[in-house]
């Protein structure tokens, strides 16, 4: 079974910064990974992906201030997040996907103040 297992949520500052981390059980070269988060009463909604090979996508909402980016040795993919909002405050959940196949972590709680 494939495991993904998020790290690096807290809680942070307006205007700071947080490190997300997921760790893949398996190889992560032939998936496609990404970000999503979800507030409390909203729908999940996908903040950033990357594939083996491309450029990385964004939400608009976060665009210049999320990095995404993979290791495909260490098998992790990362989200470095800077100029955090109040409106970032959410459960961030890493996501893999292979052909008919999704993958979901447990989910890291992000929290921003103002």
């Amino acid at each position: 079974q494939v495991q993904l297992v998020e790290s690096g949520g807290g809680s942070v500052q307006a205007g700071g910064s947080l490190r997300l981390s997921c760790e893949v059980s398996e190889t992560i070269f032939r998936f496609n990974l990404g970000w999503y988060r979800q507030a409390p009463g909203k729908q999940r909604e996908l903040v950033a992906t990357k594939d083996r090979w491309g450029s990385p996508i964004y939400a608009e909402s976060v665009k210049g201030r999320f990095t995404i980016s993979r290791d495909n040795v260490k098998n992790t993919v990362n989200l470095q997040m800077n100029s955090l909002k109040p409106e970032d405050t959410a459960v961030y959940y890493c996501h893999a996907h292979e052909g008919a196949y999704d993958y979901w972590g447990q989910g890291t709680q992000v929290t921003v103040s103002s």
